[in-house]
């Protein structure tokens, strides 16, 4: 398995995936600035990109998905409660964030626009990816993981959700305390404690240092407070 990732602009983890290199691959949360980074992570390691894959609809993962999509003639996959934030990034953040920014931006869809479901699993790139629903941060969230395998422990996603000692903001468009702790509740916490959560911004972490040490977290339950990081 190879698992290959950079911070694009504002922080925003990027990930290639593939079986090993000189694979098939897909790209996972392609955000601003971050195409040099893709390309350079296809060359170093000879990679094909079938597809991309976005944990959610924000324009700091999703920036880049026009032209690397385009530059590969692939398709992009996202739920459809985010889908609008690909022709309207004002809107999914709940203010303005200046002409000359947006001038910098590739603001619509890819060609190709494939929408994700709960519960359903993507055979990608000699991949199994599944999707789980875990609406909180966004209407749209989603984690993908990628299953437990010879000695590689079990992989998740999870976009802006869960982080190293955090959990995602909700005081943005589409953002809810209660939504978010039920998608804690019912995708991470029974999740195995040798998990590898990769997140959208930090470091990586396991699920379980996140119920030993992450304050929205218990062994049995998500807590969170009103708003959230």
């Amino acid at each position: 398995m190879l698992i290959a990732g950079f911070p694009a602009a504002w922080g925003t983890n990027c990930y290639v995936v593939a079986p090993a290199s000189g694979e098939e691959c897909i790209v996972v949360d392609p955000g601003h600035e971050a195409t040099e980074g893709v390309e350079h992570l296809l060359a170093e390691h000879r990679l094909k990109p079938v597809a991309v894959v976005l944990t959610h609809g924000h324009m700091d993962h999703v920036a880049s998905v026009v032209p690397v999509c385009g530059a590969h003639g692939v398709p992009a996959w996202l739920h459809p409660r985010d889908r609008y934030m690909l022709t309207d990034p004002e809107k999914a953040l709940g203010f303005s964030i200046g002409a000359r920014l947006l001038g910098e931006l590739t603001i619509g869809e890819p060609d190709d626009v494939k929408e994700l479901t709960d519960g359903t699993t993507l055979h990608l790139a000699g991949l199994d990816l599944s999707v789980s629903h875990t609406p909180g941060h966004t209407k749209g969230s989603v984690f993908f993981m990628l299953p437990e395998a010879e000695q590689i422990p079990q992989v998740a996603f999870t976009g802006d959700t869960l982080f190293a000692g955090a959990v995602g903001r909700t005081d943005m468009p589409g953002g809810d305390t209660e939504e978010l702790a039920e998608s804690l509740n019912r995708v991470c916490l029974p999740l195995d404690d040798s998990t590898v959560v990769l997140p959208g911004h930090g470091p990586r972490t396991t699920i379980g240092r996140e119920r030993a040490t992450n304050p929205y977290f218990s062994k049995n339950t998500a807590r969170l407070p009103r708003r959230t990081m």
